[in-house]
């Protein structure tokens, strides 16, 4: 081994990589290599892996042993001959290493001194004597041991271009020095004072900046000259990396200069301005924390507001910042943190705005008056959140407009149809470009109350989105338990939103999530009668229309059979949004002939109303006879409230095919071949021959085919309409029917029985077939709708078609071949 030539470097050694992942210093001992190549190798060695490092002929190296397997090896070499074979690992972060895991060419090392820490932990001092490469293994525990072969460094003569290249080695290493402020000053006195060009190559080699598989190819070169070689490529890159790292903090060096020069000449722009009379940016500022004062926030929100405000102060105010900064404090402020409005538990108020807004739903009104004398008795918002869900233009939006009117609270409303972006509830983080609260907030600043009555629209169109889940940032919204504490990702504290009066609405609860199904107090708002149109027309409508379009209540008069056409024959839906359309439109025709001058009808009738709305746009909904065999009137519900549809039955000479037409959904062709495998299974109780359905088609279609029509409801309709077709026997007059059948002939109960007996009502259906379990439905419908209708109430399939199906068959009976 040679000697050291400073004894500074005895001092330097920092922890190097084995068993843990940190830096390394080597150090090298200067001398002549054939010191090296004398060394009397044995043919087996022990093997001690090194993780992230790989160790060269001549340096010497310190490194903290840590496992079980490499501490058992070198206690026992340092007991015996000092030698073992070091060899890098190709991937460091496998803690237990197999025979592949390990480079075939690695180096044979001597134990210096083993030092026990005061931490615990071992450190090593060896030094690589000569290559070897590994030729097979011999055994793995306790730790490897190998049989090697000694491979030697092809020396070069020391000739022009060697020597030039051991120059440029030199030369880089120290630029690389000076460039990083990593190399401490003894590198760069150690490669200036190493002799031995061996052990320079090697030092460099060790200490150069580069991951373990480049030194690992160094380290596998067997000629010193090549080695040297492709050192010099990676040093090359390593110092124009630098160099460019280099030009780059100069250049922000500058900026920053030119930013400090700006902040210098901002002061004193300020300080000239403070002597002219005043900075209009304190003034801002001094605005700012005097408005402060009057907020009723806590304490921690205080404290936040004086911090950001500071920040504020701080700011240069040409620079982008300060916008950004002045408007969320300005914000903060403008949030009506504490602030309340007194509330009106008169309920017998109450009762009489709701009445004075809305007519009819009185099951609803009823509803929310129970809810409001909870919340009087309660004195807090812990109750369910109340969702108004039913068919469009029934009343829910304005609903909640008549809560607030009714308690003297402000008014809030979010529509949160298409919103698929979770930020829009939560709001945006300050980082972004153009932050802002979420809607929540930011329909509570609008309001300057912390208080008001709250409607969530639409919340039924809420959307997923790769943004996020909006359903699921308003369960903190909705949830009575989480919303005093509601966390904007903009306002970044926690808002009060437990006295928030939250009324939602929506149009179906299918589309809502479940988890924020759960948070809601569910009240139907159904549709409207054709009469309790007619009365909503009179008392709010048509005075509405009136005074937007500048008319007195002299100048036109609506009788009922006007608005009854107008119901009945230019709007199709269970609200009225469409009806106030038409009136609107009406009140414009009588505008216009009044802003010319010329003459009108003002008591309205009929022929005036086709000459305003032009020709009727919808045939009423009338029962049309049973006049042919295999026709069945139904029951539907739609979106805008409940329908009739007919079903036909058409037989021709044939195989016993079975076709659908209609627009038809899959559940609804399942119910018409359930139908009639049905009627194949009894056709002896309906006095039918088993062969008949073996000789004729059978055609099944549902009117107005351009409209989609699905659901499991047209059953006990499909098997009515063919047994019909079959037997030839008619179907009672002014009978309608819904239900969902089985293969057993049993009628299943369906939902919309409201909004199918609305439908029947109108269309002058007399009686209607329902499940026997439907028969509870009816206890919530007003007794004014059910009035003039007969209920059959049946179980099975059987009980339907003894009951619509008339005992004589047509004149012209089927004929069975």
């Amino acid at each position: 081994m040679g000697k050291f030539k400073n004894s500074a470097f005895q001092n330097i050694f920092a922890s190097g990589m084995m068993d843990d992942e940190s830096e390394f210093l080597p150090i090298i001992a200067d001398g002549d290599d054939k010191d090296l190549k004398n060394v009397d190798v044995p043919s087996v060695l022990p093997i001690l892996p090194l993780r992230n490092t790989v160790l060269f002929p001549g340096v010497v190296l310190p490194i903290t042993v840590g496992r079980e397997r490499s501490l058992k090896l070198i206690r026992d070499v340092n007991k015996g001959s000092k030698l073992l074979g070091t060899v890098a690992q190709k991937d460091y972060t496998v803690d237990r290493p197999e025979k592949e895991d390990l480079y075939d060419i690695g180096t044979v090392a001597e134990v210096l001194k083993v030092l026990e820490m005061p931490d615990g932990s071992t450190s090593v001092i060896i030094q690589g004597k000569r290559r070897y490469r590994i030729r097979e293994f011999i055994s793995e525990e306790p730790y490897f041991k190998a049989a090697i072969e000694p491979l030697e460094d092809v020396s070069s003569k020391d000739d022009n271009e060697f020597n030039a290249i051991v120059g440029s080695l030199k030369d880089l290493s120290i630029k690389i020095a000076h460039f990083s402020a990593n190399v401490p000053p003894e590198a760069t006195f150690a490669v200036k004072n190493i002799e031995n060009s061996t052990f320079l190559i090697n030092f460099i080699c060790s200490n150069t900046d580069l991951n373990v598989e480049d030194k690992q190819k160094l380290l596998e070169i067997e000629g010193l000259k090549d080695r040297g070689i492709q050192a010099i490529s990676f040093l090359v890159k390593e110092v124009q990396m630098l160099e460019l790292k280099h030009d780059i903090q100069k250049k922000v060096k500058t900026d920053i200069d030119r930013q400090q020069r700006e902040f210098m000449l901002n002061q004193q722009m300020r300080t000239i301005q403070d002597e002219l009379g005043g900075n209009p940016v304190e003034q801002e500022i001094n605005a700012l924390k005097e408005k402060a004062k009057e907020k009723k926030w806590n304490e921690e929100v205080s404290k936040f507001f004086d911090k950001e405000v500071g920040k504020l102060g701080r700011l240069n105010p040409a620079a982008g910042e300060y916008s950004v900064q002045f408007t969320f404090c300005q914000t903060l402020l403008d949030l009506p943190w504490n602030e309340y409005t007194d509330d009106n538990f008169d309920l017998k108020h109450a009762s009489k705005v709701l009445d004075e807004d809305h007519y009819g739903l009185e099951k609803v009104k009823e509803r929310i008056l129970e809810h409001l004398a909870v919340l009087k008795l309660k004195n807090d918002m812990k109750s369910p959140i109340l969702c108004l869900y039913g068919p469009p233009g029934v009343g829910k939006t304005s609903l909640g407009k008549s809560v607030a009117r009714a308690l003297g609270r402000k008014y809030a409303r979010v529509s949160l149809g298409g919103l698929s972006d979770e930020s829009e509830i939560r709001g945006h983080r300050k980082t972004y470009i153009g932050a802002m609260p979420g809607r929540i907030l930011q329909n509570i600043k609008k309001a300057k109350s912390s208080n008001p009555v709250f409607i969530l629209d639409e919340l039924d169109k809420v959307s997923k989105h790769f943004h996020g889940d909006p359903a699921s940032a308003l369960l903190e919204v909705l949830d009575p338990e989480q919303n005093g504490e509601f966390h904007d990702n903009y306002v970044e504290q926690d808002y009060d939103l437990s006295k928030v009066m939250f009324i939602a609405t929506a149009n179906s609860l299918s589309t809502i999530a479940p988890p924020l199904r759960d948070r809601l107090e569910l009240i139907e708002v159904s549709g409207y009668l054709v009469e309790e149109k007619i009365e909503i027309a009179k008392r709010h409508l048509i005075p509405k229309q009136l005074e937007n379009h500048g008319l007195k209540k002299s100048q036109v008069t609506f009788t009922k059979e006007v608005i009854e056409l107008i119901i009945d024959g230019y709007s199709r839906e269970s609200g009225v949004r469409e009806l106030d359309k038409k009136i609107a439109k009406v009140v414009r025709r009588i505008a216009k002939k009044i802003a010319f001058e010329e003459p009108y009808n003002k008591k309205l009738s009929k022929a005036d109303i086709r000459e305003y709305l032009g020709v009727i746009e919808y045939s009423k909904e009338k029962y049309q006879g049973n006049d042919f065999a295999g026709v069945v009137t139904g029951l539907a519900w739609t979106a805008v409230g409940g329908e009739i549809l007919y079903v036909e039955t058409s037989l021709s000479k044939g195989k016993g095919a079975l076709t659908l037409t209609g627009n038809l959904g899959d559940v609804m062709k399942e119910s018409a071949m359930l139908a009639l495998e049905y009627l194949k299974s009894h056709a002896e109780d309906l006095d039918l021959n088993p062969e008949v359905f073996g000789n004729w088609n059978v055609h099944v279609h549902v009117p107005e085919g351009a409209i989609p029509k699905d659901g499991p409801s047209a059953g006990v309709t499909m098997v009515t309409s063919l047994a019909s077709g079959f037997t030839q026997r008619k179907v009672k007059k002014n009978i309608a029917m819904t239900g969902e059948i089985t293969l057993r002939g049993k009628v299943l109960p369906v939902g919309g029985i409201k909004e199918k007996i609305l439908a029947a009502k109108r269309a002058g259906i007399t009686e209607i077939i329902l499940s026997e379990q439907n028969k509870k439905n009816l206890e919530d419908i007003k007794d004014d709708y059910l009035k003039g209708l007969k209920f059959h109430f049946v179980s099975t399939v059987m009980d339907v078609l003894e009951i619509a199906l008339l005992k004589a068959k047509v004149d012209k009976p089927l004929k069975i071949s």
